[in-house]
Formats: structure tokens, C-alpha cells, sequence
């Protein structure tokens, strides 16, 4: 919907309240025309139903407005009398064209001293939830927006079972473009498991003045820009999503808009230069552990490697023991010996499992394993006198690697050896020639809405003939920490600006094996309460904050005693 499109809309909205309200209006002692005026009509209306003037700026609020257009039609019915249970759902199921019966076929009166107070404590009740939605939805849409770490792809920058605050203000906040949608979730109502938005009306992308740019190194959410996924893990066919309906994706951003961008052997250049990331950045690669002797899980664990596999050898299962170890096995087999092979992550099979099950289980450390480590790691690996060699895994320049943008036999790079590749500034010009168009084709198509044809060498763009393009909003190049298990930019390729969400400012709450159900949940307490942008190593202001709560409610005793004292 363009902008022509959406005054036309907005103007129809107005023609529906005015024929609707006209009369109401009178009854109230106003002018019949106050109720055609955009704006003015809406300050009159919150006169009429005694409510305060600054509920106006609500009803201009993509997503709260829907909290609120109920609450405004039940406040105008009541003030001419109709206060039923009954009045109240009609206006409410009706989409308020209830109000059109009120105003046309019943014989109302303006009730000007009519009591704001529920009547009820249920009526109580549900005016404090509505409200408490309603801020809380204007906090989430706006401001801050919870959101917890998935998977592995910032590790160890960011863990999974991080619960982080969202800044929206930081980058400014996107207003929302899906005008019909549930409440404080995403694309899905929990437990219904059904779509929350409608897909139109849609509004024009829109975002408030932020006081910061998206710069190299920063921590984003975005939306991510390939998705079509209804539900995840399972196969189906996809689904086209609105802009801001998409999943969230959390990556660094180590490209901007204009900048050429390079990954060679595994590290990022950026106009020829490495990019030099953040002192608080723990970027991880694959590496290959040798040990004549077999390289120890313990001693991986001992330096904090978390991302390996293990082996476990055991005679033969029943049903009963295959099922109480079934969760912890990510593979397995049968070897040439005839024994069974259970493949678990680093985390292994607890003990009590294994004797509750009744188990016989033997680990097996072979001379080579694979890990995934920060260079912190390594290095302690390295100066252990049982490891031999330490190798990073690296994909060869010019061999084409799995899934790798553009998706395109001309360019045959991989996750480790990848570009170089220029990252889109908006008002800026490329030659284009069917060579180039693979790494912009998306671009042009999908973010920026035009078609393309191209017949031999001529390139089409909306039934033109073109031998460059301009393009219309800046570009951002978006990766993992996790270099070898992060499924970013080198995947699908450019983050329109339009899709940036927010900043991750803050770690509240930190659990290891969040994966593995709440009663397995083990706080990480340095985590807890923490900053993820600054210098140095992450401080924890959790403490800080129990002796601020108990300073607070240890004052709030106090003076509410003293006040009891002073009435006596």
C-alpha cells in the first residue's frame, strides 16, 4: 500500500466514525462537523467520553491502536447509557459498527457526570489487564523487546540460553508495517499455533530517529531476509511473511553500507584491511586435535570447548535403555567389532542415567577430533604437553562450499574463502551485466520490488532496458561469531536496513543447558545482569541490583511505617 493508497484509507476511516458518531456528537452539545475533522474529531471524541486527551496519540499507533479502538467504542456507548454486558461484546464483535445502531435507531442521552470507576472488581480487573497490555505493548513495540539466544552461531559471544533486552530507540524504532496483529508475540500464537497477523493492510516502512547508526562490530537483531518458514524443523512449503513478521535473527555486523568485504582462510577484510573486531568479540573456527596418545573430553572440557562430539561403546540395548539414553545421542551405529557406537554431544551421558539404565558404557578418545574453539582456547590446547598438533579447518579457496550466496557456479566460494563482494549503499550506481546481477538479483527483486528479465546480454528492470542500477537503501553484511556453525550473510546474502530490529544491550538472565528442559537449567551467574557492548570483560551488576531491591523494599517499610505512626 503506497502513500496515496493509505490517505485514501485513512480519509474512508474518518467517513465511517463521522457517519457513525454525527448525532452521538450532538447529543453531547457539539457540532455535527467536529466529528468529520481528522485529528480535531478524535480530541473532541476523548472530551465526550471523558477520557484524557493524550489517549489521541495512542490511536495513531501502529499495533496499539488496535489495543485501543475497543476500549474507545465501549467508553462512547457508555457515555449515552448503553452499559450492558450486552452493549459491550456487541460494539466489541461488531468491529464497533454497533455504534451506527446507537447513533441511528435508539433513543440515547449524553451522560456527562457518568462514573469512571468500574463497577465491579471484575470490571476492575479487566481494565487493569487492558492497560498493563496495552504499556506493555508500547514498551515492547517501541523501546525494549525480550529475546533469548537459540543457537550456537555467537558463541561465545553470545551463549545459547542468553535472555537479553533489545534496544529498539538505539537504531530507532521500525514502526510496525503489519497493522492487524496479536499482541507481544511474533508470527505464531503460542498454544493455537496459527498465524497472529493479517497480511494487509500493510504500512510504508517507517522508523524513528535513533541517536546511533549500525556500525562494524555491533551486536543486531534483524529479521531475517530469506525467511519463508511457517514453523521451524519442519518440512513444508514455505510461506511469504511481511517484513517485520519475519524471525529474528541475532549476528555481528561486519560489513556496511559501501564497504567491500572479503573473508580469506576464515578472517573478514574489509577494503582490503582485517577487520578488527571487538575486544569482547571470541570468534570460534573448527579445529583438528591430534594425540598420539587420544585426545581427552575432560581436558576439552577442563579449557571450556563445549562444541565436540563423543563416543561411547556398549554391548547391546533393550528397548528400555536405548529409550532412557535416546535424548543425549545426536548418532550412532553398529561397528565392525559388532559393538554399538552412541555418538553424544560434549556434555556426554550423565552418570545417573547410565546407572539407572543399567549401563556398560565405555568412552572411546581417538588420536583425532574435531573441536570448535577461540583462540584462547587453542592456545591453552597447544601448550599441553599430550596434544601434538592443533589445525584449523579451512575450505580451500575456489572450491564451491554448501548453500553459499549467491548460489551461483560463477562464484564458487565457501564459508571460509568467500568475495570480494560490495555491500550496497543507498543512492549508489553499479554497472550491471549478467555476470554482476547473480550478487544483486535479490536486491533488486525482492527488497526493492522491481522485476527483472534478462534475455542474452540485455538486462530488463521493469520492462526497461538497463545497463546499471541505483540502488534505493543501504546494505549490511551480517556474521556469526561462530564462524564454521553460523548460518548468516555467506548463506543468504545482504540485511536490508529496512530489517534491522534493534541492539542487544543487556543480559538479565543466563542458563547453560537451555536446551535440555527448565529442570536441567544451571544459572551462569557471571553472566547474569550483564552488558554485552563496552570494553573488557563483561562485569555482572547483578549483586548491584539485590542491594539496590532490598534497599528499596527495606525504605518502602519504613516510610510506610512511619506514615501509619505519624496518623496514630
Amino acid at each position: 500500500m503506497n502513500s496515496t493508497n493509505w490517505i485514501l484509507f485513512i480519509l474512508l476511516i474518518q467517513l465511517i466514525h463521522f457517519l457513525g458518531t454525527w448525532k452521538l456528537y450532538i447529543k453531547a452539545g457539539r457540532k455535527p462537523w467536529e466529528a468529520a475533522i481528522p485529528i480535531y474529531n478524535a480530541i473532541v471524541l476523548m472530551q465526550i467520553i471523558k477520557r484524557p486527551k493524550w489517549w489521541v496519540i495512542l490511536l495513531f499507533i501502529p499495533i496499539i491502536n488496535l489495543l485501543m479502538f475497543p476500549v474507545v467504542w465501549v467508553e462512547t456507548i457508555r457515555s449515552f447509557g448503553r452499559n450492558s454486558l450486552m452493549d459491550t461484546w456487541l460494539v466489541i464483535l461488531t468491529l464497533g459498527f454497533y455504534i451506527y445502531y446507537v447513533n441511528y435507531f435508539v433513543e440515547v442521552s449524553y451522560v456527562p457526570d457518568r462514573s469512571l470507576h468500574p463497577k465491579s472488581a471484575i470490571g476492575e480487573w479487566v481494565s487493569s489487564i487492558v492497560f498493563a497490555v496495552v504499556a506493555a505493548t508500547l514498551v515492547h513495540t517501541y523501546f525494549i523487546q525480550p529475546y533469548v539466544i537459540p543457537t550456537g552461531s555467537l558463541e561465545r559471544t553470545l551463549r545459547i540460553g542468553d535472555l537479553l533486552f533489545v534496544s529498539k530507540f538505539h537504531f530507532g524504532a521500525r514502526a510496525p508495517m503489519t497493522t492487524v496483529a496479536a499482541p507481544m508475540v511474533h508470527d505464531t500464537i503460542p498454544v493455537l499455533g496459527i498465524r497472529s497477523y493479517l497480511k494487509k493492510p500493510q504500512l510504508p516502512y517507517f522508523r524513528l530517529p535513533g541517536f546511533e547508526k549500525v556500525k562494524k562490530n555491533d551486536i543486531v537483531v534483524f529479521s531475517w531476509p530469506a525467511d519463508t518458514v511457517r514453523v521451524f524443523f519442519k518440512k513444508e512449503e514455505g510461506v511469504k511473511k511481511p517484513i517485520d513478521k519475519k524471525s529474528n535473527y541475532v549476528k555481528r555486523c561486519v560489513g556496511t553500507p559501501g564497504d567491500s568485504l572479503s573473508v580469506i582462510d576464515g578472517i573478514v577484510f574489509i577494503n582490503g584491511k582485517e577487520l578488527q573486531l571487538s575486544d569482547r568479540a571470541k570468534p570460534q573456527y573448527d579445529y583438528k586435535v591430534y594425540s598420539q596418545k587420544g585426545v581427552s573430553s575432560k581436558l576439552l572440557l577442563s579449557l571450556g570447548v563445549e562444541e565436540f562430539t563423543r563416543k561411547y561403546i556398549s554391548g547391546p540395548l533393550n528397548q528400555g535403555q536405548f529409550e532412557a539414553i535416546n535424548t543425549y545421542l545426536v548418532g550412532g551405529g553398529q561397528n565392525a567389532n559388532g559393538d554399538i557406537e552412541l555418538i553424544t554431544r560434549a556434555t556426554g551421558i550423565p552418570m545417573k542415567v547410565i546407572r539407572r539404565a543399567g549401563l556398560s558404557l565405555k568412552e572411546e578418545t581417538g588420536r583425532e577430533r574435531i573441536a570448535t574453539m577461540t583462540n584462547d582456547m587453542v592456545a591453552a590446547l597447544r601448550a599441553n604437553t599430550s596434544i601434538d598438533s592443533v589445525v584449523k579447518q579451512i575450505e580451500p579457496k575456489g572450491v564451491a562450499g554448501y548453500n553459499i550466496f549467491p548460489q551461483n557456479p560463477n562464484y564458487p566460494w565457501n564459508n571460509d574463502n568467500f568475495g570480494p563482494i560490495y555491500i550496497p549503499k543507498a543512492g549508489t550506481t553499479i554497472k550491471l551485466s549478467p555476470e554482476v546481477l547473480p550478487l544483486y538479483k535479490k536486491i533488486i527483486r525482492d527488497y526493492e520490488g522491481k522485476s527483472i528479465a534478462v534475455s542474452g546480454n540485455q538486462i530488463s528492470i521493469n520492462g526497461e532496458t538497463v545497463d546499471s542500477y541505483t540502488f534505493e537503501q543501504d546494505y549490511y553484511w551480517m556474521m556469526g561469531d561462530n564462524r564454521d556453525h553460523s548460518e548468516d550473510s555467506r548463506s543468504w546474502g545482504y540485511v536490508p536496513a529496512n530489517h534491522v530490529v534493534g541492539k542487544p544491550i543487556f543480559i538479565w538472565l543466563s542458563f547453560d543447558n537451555f536446551k535440555q528442559g527448565i529442570t536441567n537449567w544451571r544459572p551462569r551467574w557471571d553472566r547474569i545482569f550483564t552488558t554485552v557492548g563496552g570494553d573488557g570483560e563483561p562485569r555482572s551488576y547483578f549483586k548491584h541490583f539485590l542491594i539496590a531491591l532490598v534497599a528499596w523494599f527495606a525504605f518502602d517499610y519504613f516510610w510506610k511505617r512511619r506514615k501509619r505512626s505519624k496518623k496514630e
